[in-house]
């Protein structure tokens, strides 16, 4: 498990992070995902990006939202998927 920090106040981010929420998150999970690129051949690789300030990158709101959904499916609770986002 690695962690990755992109300083998204930075003034090298901040162009593209007062243009698209969570840019920063992105390309930092864009990077990672080259970076451990050999594991898919043997693992299952998937990158979670939250920013400081709670910007997500969009695969990882499609992941828990894929989770909420299998989740709401068992137990019927609808909510489910907020519940993951709290």
């Amino acid at each position: 498990m690695g962690c990755n920090s992109p300083r998204h106040l930075a003034k090298s981010h901040l162009g593209h992070t007062a243009r698209e929420p969570g840019a920063a998150a992105n390309t930092a999970s864009a990077s990672k995902v080259i970076k451990y690129d050999a594991l898919s051949t043997t693992d299952i690789f998937f990158l979670v990006a939250v920013e400081t300030a709670g910007a997500w990158n969009q695969l990882s709101v499609e992941l828990i939202q894929e989770l909420g959904r299998r989740i709401a499916a068992v137990t019927g609770d609808m909510t489910e998927t907020v519940f993951l986002f709290q």
